[in-house]
């Protein structure tokens, strides 16, 4: 094990340790910088992923695999990554586990080392916010596989007047995990996803394409990294329920779309059955792979905060994958000693599809799946959850809390965050209502760290953006609506127009 008086340096390439066949060089820590390490480039006629194949080592014995998710610890059913199963024989979610005892031979300041030294970085494919965490992820996966537009290490935005202003806190931050390669938290998980796929096709395993159903960004995502592997993707879209910048990225990425009369729980049903009789790979997060990408956004905050934990993280749920795919990281670098506690978490639900937020205020009763009402954070309109069994074991076990927002709520939420200089989605402005709820009850005190997740970007929504600051949404008061102001050009009319602007921002000092 390391200890705090020896460095292990070790080359930027080396990325699969064993402690049985690694040869490191150990010296004594001091305050004296250790002196630079020269690397020659690379010939110029070989890229980056060639780069990596050639120096890629499997030297290591880190390996996962399918298991029945929180099975009873006698349970020996296991599949392995690379056989083409979404269920287990009972027909429960599966989950993948690794294989915690080979990565326990690394104490947790080598594992905090080791993915703080990749960040920033173009080496193949540790430059991505998920593969620099690869050990943790797919570890038997080869590089010269992997599927990336070097996602993730995406900003944690201090909200410095929307926390000061509005809720009395000083240290209230955004994951702004819309800030990726297709604009959504979905990059995280399709890269892992993609990429198994890709391992599988070389394999020569019945796979012709990639399905799933999607709200949208899950369209989006799995169109865009199939493209970039050369891989065919369909689409299952429910019609005219999605926004135009949404529909528009998987047709142009070149994947077939499929517009059906339902929601997304009737494509999710459809997906399912064409999935079990046809040679397409299934890209929804009932695929537990998925979850693997999307839990390195947890271990990003705390590397983002120097390993420090915060006291809560606020994810929005539809689906329901991501608020265990964010328990699953954190709780992981528990377990391997990067940090000594995980945050509360708190599931934050539209209130027109909000069957995991019944479900918690009726204290885990019998959960019921809901006909999901039409909401503008359109992503999260889910009223059969594939994941609630994920969900419910998340918070469960971090002390976890669901909230709800209204319509009117999350998209004045919504402009009180963009007044503050964010640009945020609507399911952010279910997250951030969230919090203000719970901060006006009390139960997130004003010196707690919160961090509530962004998942999209907000140029995805930018109709419901006009919609409120039109004031085009019926039964909608648009409290905090700012249109433009329609004025004559010429000078007077302008000057007369600005002096009654700046008067009323005068009065309100």
């Amino acid at each position: 094990m390391a200890t705090p008086t020896t460095l292990l340096l070790r080359s930027p390439f080396y990325t699969n340790p064993n402690p049985r066949r690694t040869t490191t060089t150990t010296i004594k820590a001091s305050n004296n910088p250790p002196p630079p390490v020269h690397h020659h480039r690379r010939p110029a006629d070989e890229s980056i992923r060639q780069e990596a194949h050639r120096r890629n080592s499997t030297d290591h014995n880190f390996s996962a695999k399918y298991v029945p998710f929180n099975a009873d610890p006698s349970c020996t059913e296991s599949y392995s990554l690379d056989e083409i199963v979404y269920r287990s024989r009972s027909g429960g979610l599966l989950d993948v586990q690794h294989d915690m005892e080979a990565l326990k031979a690394f104490d947790g300041t080598y594992w905090k080392s080791l993915f703080d030294s990749r960040i920033g970085k173009t080496t193949w494919p540790y430059g991505s916010g998920v593969w620099s965490k690869k050990e943790w992820v797919l570890p038997e996966i080869d590089d010269d596989d992997i599927v990336s537009a070097f996602e993730g290490n995406s900003n944690m935005f201090w909200a410095e007047r929307f926390g000061k202003q509005l809720v009395g806190m000083n240290d209230l931050w955004v994951k702004h995990c819309g800030i990726s390669h297709t604009g959504s938290f979905k990059d995280l998980g399709m890269t892992v996803l993609v990429s198994q796929v890709n391992r599988l096709r070389k394999m020569n395993r019945p796979v012709i394409g990639v399905g799933c159903a999607s709200t949208g960004d899950t369209s989006a995502a799995l169109s865009a990294y199939c493209a970039s592997a050369g891989i065919p993707s369909i689409v299952f879209l429910p019609a005219d329920k999605i926004s135009m910048a949404q529909l528009v990225q998987p047709i142009a990425n070149g994947a077939f779309v499929l517009s059906l009369d339902t929601d997304f729980d009737g494509c999710m049903r459809l997906v399912r059955e064409v999935t079990s009789e046809l040679p397409i790979y299934l890209a929804n997060s009932l695929n537990s792979l998925r979850l693997e990408g999307q839990k390195t956004a947890a271990i990003e905050i705390l590397q983002q905060f120097d390993w420090e934990v915060p006291d809560w993280v606020i994810v929005p749920g539809g689906n329901l994958g991501n608020i265990y795919a964010f328990y699953k990281g954190f709780h992981m670098c528990k377990e391997l000693g990067l940090v000594d506690r995980i945050p509360r978490l708190v599931c934050a639900q539209a209130a027109n599809a909000n069957p995991l937020y019944l479900h918690f205020k009726s204290g885990w009763e019998d959960f019921s799946p809901m006909k999901a009402k039409t909401t503008f954070a359109s992503a999260i309109q889910i009223g059969d959850p594939v994941s609630i069994d994920r969900a419910v074991y998340a918070l469960k076990n971090s002390n976890g809390i669901v909230e709800e927002a209204t319509e009117e709520e999350l998209m004045d939420a919504m402009a009180q965050a963009d007044a503050t200089g964010m640009f945020i989605c609507p399911h952010t402005g279910v997250a951030l209502t969230a919090l203000v709820k719970l901060r006006n009850s009390g139960v997130i005190k004003p010196t707690d760290r919160a961090v509530v997740v962004s998942t999209a970007h907000g140029l995805k929504f930018t109709q419901s953006k006009i919609d409120y600051h039109s004031k085009a949404i019926p039964e909608m008061a648009c409290k905090l609506a700012n249109p433009p102001v329609n004025v004559k050009a010429d000078f007077g009319s302008v000057m007369d127009v600005l002096k009654k602007y700046l008067l009323s921002k005068d009065s309100k000092k």
